[in-house]
């Protein structure tokens, strides 16, 4: 399946230059999302994993089913103030900015094994915060699945040494 025919590029979105990776229209066709989330899944089927971390806000979409299949629960990361219960929190810097991520201090177990989801693999700032976050948690990551990156902006070099997965790559624009 060409997973890229399912994504559409926004041009110069959310700022001049930037060609945005809109995967709402690849979740929008049910043969399509199902083959992302297996193919998703797949290297990590033979691991054992304990929870999956989503990433707001398109991970979550991504890391739930993906949950469900592998059988394990799910651990949110989230942006500041959108959790309700005691939390833990690292700033981080952004393509376009600075923003920080949080979680619940309970929802990963020392040595729990984390698989990441998200949508995209951009800087690896989003990545890189929240495997601090599951660090400080006591959490071992045992692997990254992702639909797209892109290589150019660095995030997949800075994340090789994790059992790092995608879909799509895209060169640089």
């Amino acid at each position: 399946m060409n997973i890229k025919s399912y994504i559409r590029e926004v041009p110069d979105w959310p700022i001049e230059g930037v060609s945005f990776k809109d995967i709402t229209t690849l979740l929008q066709d049910s043969n399509a999302f199902k083959y992302v989330i297996d193919k998703m899944t797949e290297p990590f089927s033979n691991k054992k994993i304990d929870k999956v971390v989503a990433i707001e806000s398109r991970g979550f979409l991504l890391a739930t089913p993906i949950a469900y299949k592998i059988g394990c629960g799910i651990s949110l990361v989230r942006k500041k103030d959108k959790l309700p219960f005691k939390t833990i929190k690292e700033s981080y810097k952004k393509e376009y900015g600075f923003d920080m991520l949080i979680m619940h201090q309970d929802t990963i177990v020392k040595d729990e094994k984390i698989l990441i989801i998200d949508d995209i693999i951009a800087t690896g700032g989003t990545i890189e915060t929240t495997i601090k976050l599951i660090k400080r948690l006591g959490g071992k990551v045992v692997g990254i699945s992702s639909i797209v990156d892109l290589p150019f902006l660095g995030g997949s070099k800075k994340l090789k040494k994790y059992h790092l997965h995608y879909l799509v790559s895209y060169d640089e624009e």
